[in-house]
């Protein structure tokens, strides 16, 4: 873990924040590419993960990271949004899971709202390899979008088209319009609302795009998508120990008790961080995490927040 300090707080919408963080000496911190997010511990076990936003270096002298204030925060957001520049923080070092792909010919990046963070800087770093790309932000109005003066003054300028929608669906653009057909070598990466990257994710679809071409990153599980809590039965292989999973608490949660304490991070099925070998039964997946292929695997899973389909899974554990 890394000892940063919050060296300075921006304010980039009403409920948007931007915090730079550096070491207190203001040496180099571990180098980062695009799409890479921190881990931040905010206390009492509180984890949460933030994209960084800036162009990737080597050996940075600062993480710049931006922190959307939700109505609803589990506490992460709003712990944020009470720093102050001095305060200090456990951060991991940078983690990349929606990393570019290298050989794409051409790379579409569509971001709504606050998912612009890990966006910009894919845009920062498809610049400075002058490859081929677009960039469209969608967002409700100018007031609550982020980064605009900035991404007016960027080189790569004519790249970028900002969409305002009013939270209104008949406002946006059209999606299978806007995306087009794909050639074998094209790639595009959608950060957002839950919503929002399902109605991309659609067009592209029926476009022709396929799964290996479509990169999405979520920032919050869909709470309508988690379908009936049911108890189940997990049984721990190494020992054929078994215990009762109630409908009200997660597996993470049942195991912990027992003494058994997984990793675990995001603690919605987006982060991967604690996911388990499944040997017997048929998971019901309610990650965000694993591909539509992993998920029909059924070998793996993420007890934080998935289930079982029947009575029983058999865990490698």
């Amino acid at each position: 873990m890394l000892d940063l300090i919050v060296t300075a707080v921006q304010r980039e919408a009403p409920t948007i924040l931007a915090f730079d963080l550096a070491r207190a000496d203001g040496g180099p911190l571990p180098g980062f590419s695009a799409g890479a997010h921190l881990e931040i511990t905010l206390g009492d076990g509180l984890v949460r993960h933030y994209s960084l936003c800036t162009a990737p270096e080597p050996a940075p002298t600062r993480y710049r990271l931006a922190v959307l204030l939700v109505a609803d925060s589990r506490g992460g957001s709003q712990a944020m949004h009470e720093l102050e520049v001095g305060d200090r923080l456990q951060v991991s070092e940078p983690r990349n899971l929606f990393a570019l792909v290298p050989t794409a010919r051409r790379t579409q990046l569509l971001a709504g709202g606050i998912g612009i963070t890990p966006i910009l800087a894919m845009a920062e770093q498809l610049h400075q390899q002058g490859a081929r790309f677009s960039l469209r932000y969608l967002v409700r109005d100018r007031e609550h979008a982020a980064f605009i003066p900035w991404l007016k003054a960027r080189p790569y300028a004519d790249q970028v088209r900002v969409h305002f929608d009013q939270h209104d669906p008949a406002l946006r653009p059209n999606f299978q319009h806007l995306l087009g057909p794909a050639a074998p070598d094209d790639h595009l990466y959608v950060c957002g609302p839950v919503g929002f990257m399902a109605a991309v994710v659609d067009a592209a679809q029926a476009q022709g795009w396929q799964p290996g071409q479509i990169h999405r990153e979520y920032f919050a599980a869909d709470p309508a998508a988690q379908g009936e809590q049911r108890p189940f039965e997990v049984e721990l292989a190494r020992s054929g120990r078994r215990v009762e999973v109630p409908a009200e608490r997660s597996v993470v949660e049942v195991l912990a008790d027992l003494g058994i304490v997984l990793p675990v991070s995001c603690g919605q099925g987006l982060c991967g961080t604690c996911l388990t070998p499944v040997l017997a039964g048929e998971p019901e997946h309610r990650d965000l995490f694993l591909s539509e292929a992993e998920h029909a695997a059924n070998d793996r899973f993420t007890p934080c927040c998935s289930r079982a389909k029947g009575e029983r899974l058999v865990l490698d554990l």
